[in-house]
């Protein structure tokens, strides 16, 4: 894949994530994630958007710090809204933790991609620990 598509294929899996993530905090009344009978299905869901969008926005070559900055100050914002202005929402400190994971995970997973794709392909395809020069 060319550079030019691979950017342009990240950018749109960072709208793609956005938009689930818009989806999944700001409709007004969502289907109880609870009722599908797994205990803290609710902060998984979180912590999934939080770090799709996270590691999508890294990926798509945005600069660190403000897309942490953002993200992260999107956590508690997010739980303001829902609790102020939606209807049938309210916000839960504990969904807070939970975006906050999101957005850890998401930054260490596209940090360790980066830093499997610089690694030198023969280093790469000698598995863990080699350099994939001859001894």
């Amino acid at each position: 894949m060319s550079p030019t598509a691979r950017r342009r294929t990240r950018h749109l899996v960072l709208a793609a994530a956005v938009l689930v993530q818009l989806v999944v905090l700001y409709v007004p009344r969502v289907p109880d994630v609870g009722a599908v009978g797994v205990p803290g299905a609710d902060k998984v869901v979180h912590a999934a958007v939080f770090a799709a969008v996270t590691l999508a926005a890294l990926r798509a070559g945005l600069p660190t710090v403000p897309v942490l900055v953002l993200v992260t100050a999107h956590a508690p914002l997010s739980e303001v809204l829902q609790h102020q202005v939606l209807p049938g929402r309210s916000g839960d400190p504990a969904d807070v933790v939970a975006d906050l994971v999101g957005v850890a995970l998401g930054a260490a997973a596209a940090w360790w991609l980066t830093a499997r794709a610089a690694r030198p392909a023969a280093v790469r395809a000698a598995g863990p620990g080699r350099t994939g020069r001859d001894p």
